[in-house]
């Protein structure tokens, strides 16, 4: 914005002067030279030029409705994006994409998800079927 502009809006927002009195110009425009009319000279407005008449039809083009629409219809990239995709196969290791998906999960117990018990074989036992047998008879006395 000038500052020729802001001097006129500030004028704007003055309270206005009863008739007769004048306050002295501001400091900043004291160091100019010339009068008033200098400035007066340089808002005055051109005079407005002969308009284009606007009901004539000469020098329009004429816009295709079809042509505007298939210009504005959404397009469908799944095909390009398919090809794209499906170009590189390259898999990336099992370690990495653990880490990856590690380092995008939140940090709260709910972003975390649920450990893995691990199952637990089930142990042989020291006893063999014969000392079981032998266990019975001592126990119970079955011959």
């Amino acid at each position: 914005m000038s500052a020729a502009l802001v001097r006129r809006g500030l004028e704007l927002l003055e309270p206005p002067e009863p008739p007769g009195q004048r306050k002295a110009a501001p400091g900043p425009q004291r160091g100019r030279d010339g009068s008033r009319a200098a400035g007066a000279a340089r808002r005055r407005r051109r005079a407005p030029e002969p308009a284009r008449n606007k009901a004539t039809v000469k020098g329009r083009v004429v816009k295709s409705a079809i042509e505007e629409y298939h210009k504005k219809k959404p397009v469908n990239h799944l095909r390009e994006n398919l090809q794209y995709m499906l170009k590189g196969r390259l898999v990336a290791d099992q370690t990495i994409t653990e880490q990856v998906l590690a380092q995008n999960r939140g940090r709260k117990s709910k972003d975390q998800p649920p450990e893995k018990a691990e199952k637990k074989k089930p142990e042989g036992t020291v006893f063999t079927e014969e000392d079981f047998r032998k266990f019975e008879r001592e126990y119970f006395g079955i011959p």
